[in-house]
């Protein structure tokens, strides 16, 4: 009786000092809309055309697959729509729909379905912090913090000047760098909240932060130093034919 009330009240006393898991902005406050409504800057007649650079990157897209299948194309040529326009407004889909010869439902499946396209604006610099269980144990809520308190928004919102985004996101894979943040196409690793003040600085100053780790590391390696292959490798081994 007295390690089972122990141990709810360890539990008890761990919850409180964890942060809520829900207590982030809903994915459409930024990116992911699953409802279309129309507006001044967002409806069917709202004028996109793709530059002539973009429709030759886009034949070069399609080239790459079977004659008759142009769907496949989706995806990266909805890519190329948002690098063009920086978001996805409704015209710019229809758009894609008209150059793959397909129904416009086709695209808006895909693009309501995929979180990397963006159905309302982003600023300039998107930030999208991981706050998933690796970074969240590496203390990713400190640089949470120090992006809302630097910028002065909440999660799902943009600065006023339209120069930042900032969301939270699941995983974005460099588990082992955290924490980290991604801005724009660059990952942002190992940070730490003075880390977070000086790359937003660099950014508005106009400047590029280098990406990767921000602790000295090459790439993700382990942080203490290489373990193993810290040598060239020596050749085949004892029984090893040469000829082969």
């Amino acid at each position: 009786m007295f390690l089972a009330a122990a141990f709810r009240s360890a539990v008890s006393q761990t919850a409180r000092q964890v942060r809520s898991l829900h207590q982030s902005a809903a994915r459409a406050g930024a990116g992911g809309v699953f409802v279309h409504r129309d507006t001044p800057d967002n409806n069917a007649d709202t004028p996109f055309e793709f530059t002539e650079e973009n429709l030759k990157r886009i034949d070069a897209i399609i080239s790459n697959y079977p004659i008759g299948y142009k769907q496949a194309a989706t995806l990266p040529v909805l890519d190329v729509a948002q690098r063009q326009h920086g978001w996805l407004p409704v015209a710019a889909m229809n758009k894609v729909a008209q150059v793959l010869e397909i129904a416009p439902m086709r695209v808006y499946e895909v693009a309501t379905f995929y979180t990397m396209f963006l159905r309302q604006p982003v600023g300039k610099y998107f930030i999208q912090i991981c706050t998933t269980t690796p970074c969240m144990l590496c203390n990713s809520d400190s640089i949470l913090e120090a992006i809302k308190t630097k910028l002065g928004i909440k999660v799902g919102e943009t600065t006023p000047d339209k120069m930042f985004t900032l969301l939270e996101v699941e995983c974005l894979g460099a588990c082992v760098n955290a924490p980290m943040v991604q801005i724009n196409d660059d990952y942002y690793e190992d940070l730490t909240p003075k880390d977070m003040d000086e790359i937003i600085d660099e950014l508005k100053a106009g400047r590029v932060p280098l990406a990767g780790p921000r602790n000295g590391r090459f790439s993700c390696e382990p942080a203490g130093g290489l373990t193993s292959l810290t040598e060239p490798p020596t050749g085949p081994g004892f029984g090893v034919r040469a000829d082969l």
